[in-house]
């Protein structure tokens, strides 16, 4: 089995979550199973909807194409696999920071200093003196990682002691104050701004009916993409919040040694994050769906054991209220379109050969659901992407905003690249926070300037 999850856990990495490693030979075998599954399939599919299907027939047929065409095939695959991965991430990020973005530039609630800080910065950075500012914004940034070094720490002991009871209140109780609490705070002050009426009978039922159908997706079941909109939502406010509350210079400094910590906790050896990624592929767990944003085809089966029993993971789906051809996404399709139009240019006839009975190359169920599920972004790369272009859109500077949001998609993009390479474990924040803080100072302090100056002068280039 191999899916793909990028910050898979609650901070933010991303990893590739792989129990095996896949070669050739099984992304054919995947493939062909792609294809029993749809000539197998019974023939009226409208009538079968959340049916459990029958297992792969030992008469199943496929066609087989020549070895050149199969390296186009598979070259093919592996290009519009990555690039459909790469969309299925930037859109969740870019519609989170847009959020972020909107809100700053509309609400001034966000943005207007009402001297209430967080607990955890106790240096609210009143003097004018640089050097002053320098240390507190230091001292704030170390007590918010001092925190949140704890708090991940007792997470992950909860978890490797599995007191599953604790963690399941812990995320509970945190999404109840979210939706009901800081959702019912921003939307106060969005119908402030734009004067828009609302009597406090029907504000009631709308936060009533938003933080229940929240809760129901977040933390039992619910549909895919209604989850992922309340996950955005969520990590947006989040964004916001630590926005109004942080003192300025302390933001850019938690930003910085976040992006420290996360490299610790991912890459090293008693990492936090780590460990608790290697334990939840020990018991083949799925990890906490309200501490990770889950783009992948289908979020109830992830961490599934593979099983020869085909029935056992149709079943699965179809309790969750999935049926079988949503479950088996949109691979099949992409396999056979790309097999028919090679055959179409080339003319090549299609070949029917029986497949072998034995065990080992029998399809194995599945595998084209873990792939396209696998795609996992941890909800504090969210936020802290957010915090950053958020940050940067409070000064009124759309350039800078404009160069963070290209900053963290490029990161993204190495981040992706170095995972494809290394395989393994890795933090999706480093890159991303260091080109936008690099791209934040030299976009304010040397581009806007100079584009200024220009304009002042009437020089057009």
């Amino acid at each position: 089995m191999s899916r793909m999850d990028l910050g898979a856990h609650p901070a933010n990495s991303v990893t590739e979550n792989t129990n095996q490693e896949p070669d050739r030979p099984q992304r054919r075998q995947r493939r062909m199973a792609h294809e029993d599954q749809e000539n197998s399939a019974p023939e009226f599919h409208a009538n079968n909807l959340g049916g459990v299907p029958n297992g792969p027939s030992n008469e199943t047929q496929r066609r087989q194409l020549p070895p050149e065409q199969e390296q186009l095939v598979e070259e093919e695959l592996d290009l519009k696999y990555g690039a459909h991965h790469v969309i299925m991430l930037f859109t969740p990020v870019t519609l989170c920071m847009a959020v972020v973005v909107a809100t700053i530039s509309s609400v001034g609630f966000y943005t207007k200093d009402d001297g209430v800080y967080l607990i955890y910065t106790p240096f609210h950075e009143k003097s004018d003196d640089t050097g002053t500012k320098l240390w507190q914004a230091a001292a704030n940034a170390g007590i918010l990682l001092g925190v949140i070094a704890v708090m991940t720490v007792l997470l992950i002991a909860a978890y490797k002691f599995k007191c599953y009871w604790l963690i399941h209140g812990w995320l509970f109780v945190s999404s109840l104050m979210l939706l009901f609490l800081f959702s019912f705070i921003y939307l106060t002050h969005v119908l402030q701004t734009y004067n828009l009426p609302l009597d406090y009978i029907s504000l009631t039922l709308i936060m009533w009916n938003f933080g229940i159908v929240g809760m129901i997706c977040i933390h039992w079941k619910g549909p895919l993409k209604l989850q992922q909109i309340y996950l955005i939502f969520i990590s947006a406010l989040m964004a916001l919040i630590f926005i109004k509350y942080m003192p300025n210079w302390t933001t850019w400094a938690v930003l910085g040694v976040i992006s420290l910590w996360d490299l610790f906790a991912v890459l090293a050896p008693f990492g936090p994050l780590r460990i608790l990624v290697e334990t939840a592929q020990e018991r083949n767990e799925q990890i906490f769906p309200s501490l990770i944003y889950s783009a992948g085809v289908i979020y109830t089966l992830v961490g599934m054991a593979d099983t020869p029993n085909d029935t056992t993971r149709a079943r699965a789906g179809s309790d969750a209220g999935f049926t079988r051809q949503w479950v088996n996404g949109e691979e099949p399709r992409r396999t056979a379109a790309i097999r028919e139009d090679l055959q179409n240019n080339t003319g090549q006839p299609q070949n029917n050969v029986q497949r072998s009975q034995d065990p080992q190359n029998q399809p194995q169920p599945g595998f084209e659901a873990d792939e396209d599920r696998g795609i996992k972004l941890g909800l504090g790369d969210f936020i802290f992407y957010s915090i950053l272009v958020g940050k940067a859109s409070s000064y009124g500077d759309w350039n800078t905003t404009l160069a963070c949001f290209v900053a963290i998609l490029i990161g993204l993009c190495l981040t992706l690249m170095f995972l494809a390479i290394f395989r393994r474990a890795l933090p999706a924040l480093p890159f991303s926070i260091a080109f936008g803080l690099v791209f934040y100072f030299l976009t304010s302090e040397i581009i806007t300037p100079f584009v200024d100056s220009l304009s002042a002068k009437q020089i057009f280039i």
